[in-house]
């Protein structure tokens, strides 16, 4: 199969569909790959590094779409790339089309099969999503603490605070992947955290695993009430595969907190699980709402794309290498955790969350599998 990596399009995305090594045992299997030139310059990956591995370079995005059978990328098509994309084209990536109805639109406009990263499921888990989870959790933690200075905004809160002065409160809304190192940094940190789920089990789980300085608590809305009046940063990690993710804080509420108090959203490629808040980028990440500083990037580990594009590529590539030797049927049919990362097929919705989220015609999945 003849598989191309684009260079992304998304403002300050700066990681890669493939790392040169990924790159080289896609090769080794019989596969071509094609790498837009200066596509992993931003990783820390040069095209000397590509053609070592095997790769041919690309001079634009045009050459890579015109002759690639599957496209291995990061994020999801920009506009710009819509007319780009052929019908029967295999586009592997992260989609989060519940966030954006013209995408959806577009994807079924265009033809191709649309396999997103984020929805792909094995043992209920979401094992492409869990790397980027990581590092968005971790990251969470840690601009949160950078926007807590004065002059970021907020409200001139050391996390940790010092011997004699009390740490920051930190409230980190879902116990995912996300949720789980976001509460890591901030105790690890010395920050006071408080972590809430509605999930008892794993509850139970986080109580044993997470530092003492970790309380962890059954979400509901009398709590969410109390504990966003006192904390200092608020962390939204909540996330419905394929869906819209739950606005647990409105707008109403910012009225609650302290002038200063920061959110971050981590759910923020799913909509976002804050009301107020806007995608941002790299560049301007932060706007002020009501006196409430709100981080919402909608590629949060683009900022760490070295580290972020090895993690991704080492759960990615056995996926890849399954449809690039067989061809997505025939893998999704001896794989049954690429079902769920099926979103689009020839112009039909084959994942019901989002065609609910539309209120767009569903199909089953199974009519294009037999």
């Amino acid at each position: 199969m003849k598989i191309g990596v684009p260079k992304e399009m998304k403002p300050q995305e700066a990681r890669v569909g493939l790392t040169p090594s990924g790159a080289a045992t896609l090769i080794a299997d019989g596969n071509e790959v094609f790498i837009q030139k200066s596509a992993g310059n931003d990783s820390g990956f040069s095209d000397e590094d590509y053609k070592s591995a095997g790769c041919t370079i690309s001079k634009s995005i045009e050459e890579i779409y015109s002759f690639a059978d599957m496209i291995v990328k990061i994020k999801e098509p920009m506009s710009d790339e819509y007319p780009l994309i052929r019908v029967n084209q295999l586009i592997f990536t992260y989609f989060h089309f519940a966030s954006s109805e013209a995408l959806t639109k577009a994807m079924i406009d265009r033809g191709a099969i649309c396999i997103a990263y984020e929805t792909v499921e094995k043992n209920g888990g979401l094992p492409l999503l869990v790397p980027m989870s990581e590092v968005a959790g971790r990251m969470a933690t840690q601009q949160g603490a950078k926007y807590l200075e004065k002059p970021q905004g907020g409200l001139g809160i050391l996390l940790g605070g010092v011997p004699g002065v009390a740490p920051a409160n930190v409230l980190i809304l879902g116990g995912g992947v996300a949720g789980t190192e976001a509460a890591r940094m901030a105790a690890g940190m010395g920050a006071n955290v408080t972590l809430l789920d509605t999930n008892l089990d794993r509850l139970k789980i986080l109580g044993d695993i997470l530092p003492p300085n970790v309380t962890i608590l059954y979400s509901d809305s009398s709590t969410i009430s109390h504990h966003i009046k006192i904390s200092h940063l608020i962390i939204g990690t909540v996330l419905i595969p394929g869906s819209k993710a739950p606005k647990l804080i409105t707008r109403n509420m910012l009225a609650e907190m302290q002038e200063g108090t920061v959110l971050v959203d981590v759910a923020i490629d799913q909509g976002g699980c804050f009301e107020s808040s806007l995608p941002t980028t790299h560049k301007n990440p932060i706007n002020t709402i009501n006196g409430i500083v709100h981080y919402a990037v909608t590629n949060m580990p683009g900022a760490v794309p070295n580290t972020s594009t090895r993690a991704l590529t080492n759960a990615t590539i056995s996926y890849t290498r399954e449809l690039a030797s067989k061809g997505w049927k025939k893998a999704c049919k001896e794989n049954h955790s690429l079902i769920k990362g099926v979103n689009i097929v020839n112009g039909k919705i084959v994942y019901k969350e989002i065609a609910e989220t539309f209120s767009l015609p569903f199909e089953s999945i199974d009519k294009f599998l037999n």
